[in-house]
């Protein structure tokens, strides 16, 4: 009987061998292509994880938005293969019903998704820092920091008086977790690709240098927002600068007075000692005042050959403006809009 059962069990033995076999089979086959990921009804969402996260760290954040389903199906999907030292940082788009196979695939290999970087309508170096920091990991701090470093933006040729020369508004793709030196590096980068060809050949015909057309850009990016004036303005000023006079732009006072809540220039804002104060110095000032359009920088390159000297803006309060040549016409240009402004209690 005992020989038998030896005999029986001997024969059953591959069968046995290939049901424990097959049985292991579909548990790992479970275990790597089971759904660990449910986002409800979104076919999508970001995981986000910083430079230097642990797995633990990586745990809280999707178990707080309550991406995982199967918590210890994921945990022991990591242990056994050791994938958490291998985490790498960074902005991904999680899909849902994504198994543990998929998800740890991501994350080792760090197919994150790149992030859009917009900025435009900046003022200060402050405002860039802190909208970038929104965008990326580098905190506004680290930017800031960066942008008032003389050694690091020396490397670029540009002082922190003149960054915004080399900031050229657009939209860029970037890794989330770039550093505040990947994004000066990058904007470095796109300047050169920017005034690459026909800008720096227009340029060199205008005789102005790359940051004085940008410079001067920032003024009439201030000065209206109408892009179909912009040349005629910058004809207007680049008269000004062929006779050497002051250019009397009145943006460059409210950016001299750091006040941008300014509506009204009064004389008084001209007698701040800045070598912003374009009233009292000649020439174009230090830098730029904001980071311009890149229809302004164009409106330079390309500014409207004309005699007008002067311009003010219309008292209908349309963002447009009238142009003279001569000084009487401006003054009484000037008196229909101080009159338009009087009538709305504008002073300041």
């Amino acid at each position: 009987m005992r020989l038998f059962f030896r005999i029986v069990f001997l024969r059953l033995l591959p069968f046995l061998i290939l049901a424990a076999l097959l049985i292991g089979l579909e548990r790992t086959y479970f275990r790597l292509h089971s759904a660990v990921i449910d986002l409800g009804k979104a076919d999508h969402a970001w995981l986000y994880i910083p430079t230097g996260a642990g797995f633990s760290q990586v745990k809280d954040s999707l178990y707080h938005h309550g991406f995982v389903r199967k918590r210890r199906l994921f945990e022991n999907f990591v242990e056994i293969g050791h994938y958490d030292r291998y985490f790498k940082p960074g902005r991904y788009r999680l899909r849902n019903h994504m198994s543990s196979q998929e998800l740890v695939d991501l994350l080792i290999r760090g197919l994150q998704t790149p992030v859009n970087i917009t900025f435009h309508n900046i003022r200060t170096r402050e405002e860039l820092a802190g909208i970038i920091a929104r965008q990326i990991e580098a905190d506004s701090l680290s930017l800031l920091n960066l942008f008032n470093n003389n050694t690091v933006l020396a490397q670029y040729d540009v002082t922190p008086m003149t960054l915004f020369t080399m900031t050229i508004p657009n939209t860029y793709e970037m890794w989330w977790n770039s550093t505040a030196a990947d994004f000066l590096a990058r904007m470095a980068t796109e300047s050169r690709k920017f005034w690459s060809g026909s800008r720096t050949r227009k340029a060199d015909s205008v005789r102005l240098s790359i940051p004085e057309v940008v410079t001067l850009a920032s003024i009439i990016e201030k000065e209206t927002a109408m892009n179909e004036e912009k040349p005629l303005i910058a004809g207007v000023y680049m008269n000004r600068l062929h006779r050497k006079w002051p250019l009397q732009a009145d943006p460059t006072l409210i950016y001299a007075w750091n006040d941008f809540t300014i509506k009204r220039v009064l004389n008084r804002h001209k007698e701040i000692n800045s070598p912003y104060n374009t009233y009292k110095n000649a020439g174009l000032p230090p830098g730029p005042i904001c980071i311009p359009s890149i229809a302004s920088i164009d409106a330079v390159l390309n500014y409207r050959h004309h005699d007008y000297l002067y311009f003010c803006a219309r008292e209908d309060f349309s963002g447009y403006h009238v142009f003279s040549t001569s000084l009487r016409d401006h003054n009484r240009n000037a008196r229909r809009y101080q009159e338009a402004l009087n009538k709305l209690k504008i002073d300041n």
